[in-house]
């Protein structure tokens, strides 16, 4: 049986100042993950918060914020099996720093709040974060 998980992809304000939105994209694709919706959008603040709430009490919680609202984002839904532990060893890890040349955020990002990318981190979380950007059609 062919079940196929989502998960949620931000590039982030970086990313797109970077003009990493097609070599994140083909990267994407190469890989033969399926993007089902894209987006170009402002996050709101009130969204922002939305998105981030699990991390509300943490201190870095406020720059978090205002970096993900500070310009545009491309947002898509990304589809495939195991499309979420897929794409998480596509980005590397959070802080840009420890990331492997070949990951997204190693080969791209500066530190862990500078780090190109999100993707959700389980299915639970990818459910939660397509219905914030993404109304079911």
């Amino acid at each position: 049986m062919d079940i196929k998980e989502r998960t949620l992809v931000i590039i982030k304000p970086d990313g797109i100042q970077k003009k990493l939105i097609g070599e994140i994209i083909s990267r994407i694709e190469r890989k033969g993950l399926i993007i089902t919706n894209l987006k170009m959008m402002r996050i709101s603040k009130e969204l922002a918060e939305k998105h981030y709430e699990e991390h509300k009490k943490k201190p870095f919680y406020r720059n978090l914020i205002n970096f993900i609202t500070s310009d545009s984002v491309v947002v898509m839904i990304v589809e495939g099996e195991d499309v979420i532990s897929t794409f998480r060893l596509m980005m590397g890890p959070t802080d840009s720093r420890k990331a492997a040349p070949g990951t997204i955020r190693g080969d791209y990002g500066l530190n862990i709040e500078r780090n190109i990318i999100h993707g959700s981190d389980s299915i639970k979380s990818a459910k939660r974060e397509i219905s914030l950007f993404f109304q079911e059609e």
